[in-house]
């Protein structure tokens, strides 16, 4: 390992140099992720997922970055023309764009008009040119004239091309410009002749000019997008009369030399055609790349939260896929995640049977005691929803819903796991399947679908494809392996995301359950064929066994930690039953650390043990939920307004209002009244509350009845859904002015209001 990139990480991101070494020495041994942030906080001293990644991503960067400049030194020395001023620029480089400007000039260039005018024997003229003699005569000009060199202005016009491609070469002059585009610059945009966007789209950037640095990644993507999509001439405008004179100083030793206008005519040329094209490119890839890296950040938080919404236990639920001409079809499952039954009711134009739909909603109600109905948020679902309050007032059904996002359901349900898991549904019966499922176990069942298929972020087909699977699969893996999964129920979609284990581990488990029935302990995890030692190392404790021998086999605790956590509990008075309660916090926060080092002999399992009782290791979702779910909700089509409302604990706060126009362009808006909304208590379970689940108030479900009856068929409404659910929120209409929106917390029953922050 380089110790020089080691201490430049360390600095870069003000932690230690031995955090960074030892987690790279980690990396090195072939340690996973996951394993490294939970079980090697010791040797990192508690670095998270995220931390690590950075840190592994940085140094391949540095390490590449190293390399190339060993190369490009290396190439320049064999030119002949390496100094000590180009060693010191080289390795001063913190980006490999810098080290390719310093390279620029000596790099072997394709075919351009300076290398054609230099085969044509124009250099000795260039360099004419430049000495800047007092006086030169056009005469001089004919011993160049040949067969390629017609006459004398083909002589003066091959010598100025040769300067203006140094001086666009130049670093200094780059630097410059570069620094002036960004800092002072800023981005025009105006409306193409005879584009395409009928529906303006576009419209607030036909006539639009911005600063530089101050454009946000939502405005660059946009701008971007109308480019590509030829509606929209974009440039950057910036001092050019600064630039222009400042390069002549430089450049022009005496103004009254006879090829001084020469020399001017050249470095106008030169920056006009090729520099000033250069590095706006430069400039706006700079843009995109950071905006490219905020949307994907987006996509990371906005998937981590959807994976870790806190599962519902125990509760039957009525998966209802909405639609119009196909009807609304129904899948119930158990408390398990299985199948009961699937149907289909038609309660919508243009095949409205809305008392036999009733009746058949009600049936499946009463028959198969149903807790919630998860309702799809695509099309039709502001009707849906209509119909499922009504039909549950009008028969004063024990029943709760909720709106749930269907992004991904179709992907899911037409997908070859789909297939084999009900080879005999069809694929909407699949999808509603899928809608309930994702209300029971998000992650279990999110994690079937292709992260991208999920939408929980903006602008995805414009990103880097390569770039937005890793960072979403590294989110999947760390949402997995800190939630951690039961070994004897787990599919192999969800095996394969836990640490140290693929797709050929997870299937090997699979068919291991299947030949022998329950797995008993995580010792019996070794005799799984394809499951090595450091497979078993990296992947122990993160399986739980909940039905073994072994009481810590159901915690996080690694079988590496046993023997100590044994050890430490008996000398602290606790045993397994304790682990993760107060009386054990208390315990192990008055004993003497010294003391108790002293009396059981632990060093360095100490803190790993101490951590494993304080905690117990039993991974739990996170209390944090997307709310998808209000009473009042309508369609996509009405204005396009996203809002992502989040809840932790009983802190509520609601991420900035945006408006999206007919692609998912971004715009801010201003300040949007909430709409009521109720929230059922504690569903979820261990004290958790379901945010989201709305209970069927009588008040409440006649704004659903009067605000639901046009009937529209909105064509276009999943795909804005997909749109919306990109920007991390829940389409949602604009409130009336009268209207607040009110949510009710686990620990507080009165309601509160919603403030955005």
């Amino acid at each position: 390992m380089d110790e020089n990139i080691i201490s430049l990480i360390a600095k870069e991101l003000n932690i230690s140099i031995s955090q960074v070494k030892n987690t790279l020495e980690l990396l090195e041994e072939g340690a996973t992720v996951p394993f490294i942030a939970r079980y090697r906080k010791e040797r990192t001293k508690g670095l998270d997922e995220e931390q690590i990644r950075v840190i592994q991503e940085n140094y391949a960067y540095q390490v590449n970055l190293a390399k190339r400049k060993e190369e490009v030194l290396a190439r320049i020395e064999t030119l002949g023309k390496l100094d000590d001023e180009i060693i010191k620029n080289v390795n001063a480089c913190t980006k490999l764009s810098q080290v390719e400007d310093i390279y620029r000039p000596y790099k072997q260039k394709k075919k351009t008009r300076a290398s054609v005018a230099i085969a044509n024997g124009l250099q000795p003229l260039a360099d004419t040119f430049m000495s800047f003699p007092r006086y030169f005569k056009e005469t001089e000009l004919d011993a160049y004239i040949n067969e390629n060199v017609k006459d004398r202005e083909a002589a003066i016009q091959g010598a100025c091309d040769i300067i203006a491609e140094k001086v666009s070469d130049d670093v200094d002059v780059r630097n410059k410009i570069l620094d002036s585009m960004t800092n002072f610059g800023r981005i025009v945009t105006s409306e193409k002749k005879d584009h395409e966007d009928d529906h303006k789209v576009y419209k607030m950037y036909y006539d639009y000019s911005e600063r530089v640095n101050t454009l946000a990644p939502h405005r660059v993507m946009a701008i971007d997008r109308g480019e590509k999509e030829k509606v929209l001439n974009v440039s950057i405008s910036f001092n050019e009369e600064y630039i222009e004179n400042w390069v002549c100083r430089r450049f022009i030793r005496f103004t009254n030399s006879g090829t001084s206008e020469y020399v001017r005519a050249a470095i106008l040329d030169g920056l006009k055609r090729l520099a000033y094209p250069s590095i706006e490119r430069m400039v706006r890839s700079a843009l995109s790349e950071k905006a490219h890296e905020s949307s994907i950040d987006v996509f990371s938080m906005n998937l981590e939260k959807l994976l870790l919404q806190p599962p519902m236990k125990d509760k039957v639920i009525l998966g209802f896929d909405p639609a119009f001409r196909t009807g609304c079809k129904l899948a119930v499952i158990d408390a398990s995640g299985k199948k009961l039954t699937v149907d289909v009711i038609y309660p919508h134009q243009p095949n409205a049977k809305v008392r036999e739909s009733e009746q058949k909603l009600v049936q499946l109600c009463n028959e198969y005691h149903v807790n919630l109905i998860a309702i799809g948020n695509g099309t039709a679902s502001r009707e849906s929803e209509a119909f499922v309050a009504n039909t549950i007032k009008k028969f004063n059904l024990p029943v709760s819903y909720t709106i749930v996002s269907e992004a991904g359901a179709s992907v899911y349900s037409a997908s070859k796991l789909a297939i084999e898991e009900f080879p005999d549904l069809h694929v909407e019966q699949r999808s509603a399947i899928s809608i309930a499922r994702r209300l029971m176990d998000p992650l279990s069942e999110l994690i079937k679908i292709d992260p991208q298929s999920i939408g929980v972020g903006q602008y995805q087909h414009d990103l880097p494809t390569t770039r937005l699977k890793e960072r979403l699969d590294f989110v999947v893996e760390k949402a997995v392996n800190r939630v951690g999964v039961n070994i004897n129920t787990a599919s192999v979609s969800l095996l394969k995301n836990v640490a140290g284990l693929n797709n050929a581990s997870a299937s090997s488990i699979v068919s291991y359950r299947e030949e022998n029935g329950k797995i008993e302990s995580r010792t019996q995890i070794k005799k799984i064929p394809k499951i090595g030692p450091k497979a078993f190392e990296q992947a122990a404790g993160f399986l739980r066994v909940e039905d073994g021998k072994e009481p810590l086999d159901r915690t996080s605790i690694h079988p590496e930690s046993y023997k100590a956590t044994k050890v430490l509990l008996k000398e602290l008075g606790l045993d397994t039953s304790d682990l993760g309660t107060q009386k054990a916090k208390d315990v192990i926060s008055n004993c003497d650390t010294k003391q108790l080092m002293q009396d059981t002999g632990l060093d360095s399992c100490l803190d790993r043990a101490r951590a494993h009782v304080i905690q117990n290791g039993v991974a739990e979702y996170v209390v944090e939920r997307v709310c998808l779910a209000d009473v009042v909700r309508r369609a996509a089509d009405d204005d396009g307004q996203l809002r992502l409302i989040v809840e932790v604990g009983d802190q509520i706060a609601v991420a900035e209002n945006v408006a999206a126009g007919g692609d998912g362009l971004v715009h801010a808006l201003g300040k949007v009244d909430r709409e009521r909304v109720r929230r059922l208590d504690a569903l979820a379970g261990d004290g958790l509350a379901l945010l989201g689940v709305v209970k069927i108030i009588d008040a409440q479900a006649d704004h659903v009845l009067l605000r639901a009856g046009d009937g529209r068929e909105q064509p276009h409404a999943r795909e804005r859904q997909r749109g919306a659910a990109q920007h991390g929120g829940s389409v949602q209409r604009r409130p009336d002015a009268d209207e607040r929106l009110h949510v009710r917390t686990a620990r507080h029953r009165d309601a509160r209001r919603c403030r955005p922050r």
